[in-house]
């Protein structure tokens, strides 16, 4: 970042950037709203901010999606939802918002001064996830803090606020203030109706009549859904075919795709948040007549895997140190050298029928527990990650979709082998017979100059095989669960009544 008094830096922010600038701050998260007391502190805490005359500064974006319409409703009864609204708290929906990156742009002034000057600024949400590039893609700092938190940062518009002996942003007011007492809460909650079943029952009564917009939907009655080939939301899925199942009956040499470090997160593997036009995700939907602003987000196209698998590893924030000093989705392809994104590398090994591994270090798949963050793993050909240690539910994702999770033993890592990723790999045979847990050799080789010669050097380590049951073996033999699935459905039903 730029020093923070240069005079070159031109910004919205009424204070030096050192302050760290909030510039995003909403109430949202299908869990964290669902705390009727808390919401409430948030409608008294606007409610006094309002009645003090405070107001939001303009470079704050401000939101409210709770997970229920019943949020909307006692907040409305307790005359609530109005200076929330004043102080730029309007609902902007229910369900995954801001949370999982659904925030929408920023203005265009704060967008150009972070761009322009490198700025780093600060997000404050009231959901579950914080990882590295998930809530906007120009926002690097992202705190998550309790509702009424977030209406007193968002008041402050910035970060490192001792609110014990500081006034909220440029203001005479405390926190303190306007902080509500224990009665005024129970109070709110009594008129709200938060607590009584009739507000819940009366919000969903009908919900499934009221949605014009969906039921009006013109559908097709048909025991199996008509695939529609030019749809960017929605595709046959590669991944589920009841025919030619996977086995690892031979070793296989693979190259490197990529090397991660330590705390690898299934936020930095699978697809979210919103869609770059220049990323392959962007470019393919560019190139099939969508508007960039019609791009959506990956959550909204997650039935699409053209899309996702183009998304998977294209975090803005990862770091591949095939390509040292660089942040996002790239690599090396080693054939000729190039440096591009990584879909594009792994399509290209593909079609050398190149297998592809992946070296990490401990708690790879660490966070939410994303499919796709397997399934974009497999489509991209990536057969094994070989790790320090595993986050036990991405571990199990990664066996139910074939790709081999293995793990360095006796303290070793990618640093202590010296493995830089330029290696080939030659991957150890899993067959029937393989004693799930067991310990096996990987072989890696390169080829290195000797007095003027080319030789091949060659490196043997061992690995745990973290196929840990002999269910997660037929899995991985059949190629993962789906395929598994399927063959089971063709032994044991006709076959004209088996669904292709």
């Amino acid at each position: 970042m730029k020093k923070i008094d240069s005079p070159e830096i031109v910004t919205p922010f009424p204070f030096p950037v050192s302050r760290l600038p909030v510039v995003l701050a909403s109430i949202t998260s299908c869990t964290n709203t669902s705390n009727p007391n808390l919401m409430i502190v948030a409608g008294l805490l606007a409610k006094k901010a309002v009645e003090k005359g405070l107001r939001v500064p303009s470079f704050v974006k401000t939101s409210l999606a709770p997970g229920s319409r019943a949020v909307t409703a006692y907040l409305s009864h307790a005359g609530l939802l109005a200076p929330l609204e004043t102080l730029g708290f309007h609902v902007a929906g229910y369900g995954c918002m801001t949370c999982i990156g659904n925030s929408g742009p920023l203005s265009a002034e704060v967008e150009k001064a972070i761009t322009e000057n490198n700025l780093t600024v600060a997000a404050v949400l009231s959901g579950n996830r914080n990882f590295e590039g998930r809530i906007h893609p120009l926002i690097k700092a992202n705190y998550l803090a309790s509702p009424p938190l977030v209406v007193a940062f968002a008041l402050t518009g910035y970060m490192g606020i001792d609110f014990k002996t500081e006034p909220l942003g440029d203001s005479s007011v405390y926190l303190a203030d306007i902080f509500p007492t224990e009665q005024e809460i129970a109070d709110a909650v009594e008129r709200s109706g938060a607590l009584s079943p009739e507000t819940y029952k009366k919000c969903y009564a009908d919900v499934f009549q009221s949605n014009e917009t969906w039921n009006s939907i013109p559908t097709q009655p048909s025991e199996l859904f008509a695939w529609d080939r030019s749809s960017t939301y929605i595709q046959e899925p590669p991944f589920c075919s009841p025919t030619e199942p996977q086995s690892s009956d031979c070793e296989r040499v693979a190259s490197c795709l990529a090397v991660f470090g330590d705390s690898v997160t299934t936020d930095h593997i699978s697809p979210a948040g919103s869609i770059k036009p220049d990323s392959p995700a962007g470019q393919f939907l560019t190139a099939a007549g969508v508007q960039p602003k019609d791009f959506n987000s990956y959550g909204s196209r997650r039935g699409n895997d053209r899309i996702m698998t183009r998304g998977t590893f294209a975090n803005i924030r990862i770091r591949n140190r095939l390509v040292p000093g660089k942040e996002g989705g790239i690599t090396k392809f080693f054939p000729t050298g190039e440096i591009m994104p990584i879909y594009k590398a792994a399509m290209k090994y593909r079609e050398a029928s190149i297998p592809l591994v992946l070296l990490a270090g401990s708690e790879y798949g660490t966070g939410s527990s994303r499919d796709w963050a397997a399934k974009g793993t497999a489509l991209l050909g990536v057969k094994a990650v070989i790790a320090r240690s595993f986050e036990r539910i991405h571990r199990g994702n990664l066996v139910g979709m074939g790709v081999l999770p293995l793990e360095f033993v006796h303290g070793a890592s990618v640093e202590s082998l010296n493995l830089t990723g330029e290696e080939e790999f030659t991957l150890p045979v899993i067959g029937e017979n393989f004693t799930p847990g067991s310990t096996v050799s990987v072989v890696a080789s390169k080829p290195m100059l000797v007095n003027g010669r080319e030789m091949l050097s060659e490196m043997e380590f061992q690995v745990r095989v973290r196929i840990d049951t002999p269910v997660e073996l037929q899995y991985y033999l059949n190629g993962g669960i789906l395929p598994t699935v399927m063959k089971t459905l063709l032994k044991s039903e006709p076959q004209s009544q088996v669904p292709t």
